[in-house]
């Protein structure tokens, strides 16, 4: 998959994220939740799209690090949305299913970058 690809999914997935955060519960706990993931499930196509324009390996390296994280937090959200049913568990499988790949994807370009940049040592 190529950056450019990459970044057309995240973008997506946060669309996605956007969508889902409207059909949620307009309750104290609904609005909270709402606004976390609304933050976490749209920062990493911004901190993805940054990483891309770095100015080093290593601010591309940091970068990736921040999408990782987000995405952490993102699944945690989706799994606290599940289990309270705030919405249907089946609404937020190919949310969660989405997530964890773009996860997998990050954490698999971070090893990538580790091992090529300590191995020019």
């Amino acid at each position: 998959m190529t950056k450019e690809e990459l970044i057309i999914r995240f973008r997506r997935f946060a669309v996605r994220i956007i969508k889902m955060v409207d059909e949620m519960p307009h309750s104290i706990s609904g609005n909270a939740i709402a606004k976390q993931i609304v933050r976490s499930g749209t920062l990493p196509s911004a901190n993805y799209r940054a990483a891309c324009v770095g100015k080093s390996d290593k601010d591309f390296l940091n970068k990736l690090k921040i999408v990782q994280e987000e995405l952490d937090e993102t699944a945690h959200w989706l799994e606290i949305i599940s289990d309270t049913e705030m919405l249907k568990p089946e609404r937020l499988t190919d949310l969660q299913n989405e997530c964890n790949e773009l996860y997998r994807i990050i954490v698999s370009s971070i090893l990538t970058m580790r091992d090529r940049m300590y191995s020019d040592r």
